[in-house]
């Protein structure tokens, strides 16, 4: 995945952060040939700033 509106090398200081961005980034904008890690979506389910239709349908899938 390419960015080039943020500074991943200092976002991957704070790998929380970075993993919740990453998430949101995947979703919000495409998977591109990556795949979702189902555990890291589940534990920042509740922390992603993502479309509220797109967050409930990933619950649907989830559960």
């Amino acid at each position: 995945m390419y960015n080039w509106s943020t500074d991943i090398n200092t976002l991957k200081k704070y790998p929380q952060q970075y993993t919740i961005w990453r998430l949101e980034q995947l979703i919000n904008f495409g998977l591109g040939k990556e795949k979702l890690n189902k555990s890291e979506l589940k534990k920042y389910f509740n922390k992603l700033n993502i479309d509220p239709q797109k967050k409930e349908y990933l619950r649907l899938l989830l559960s």
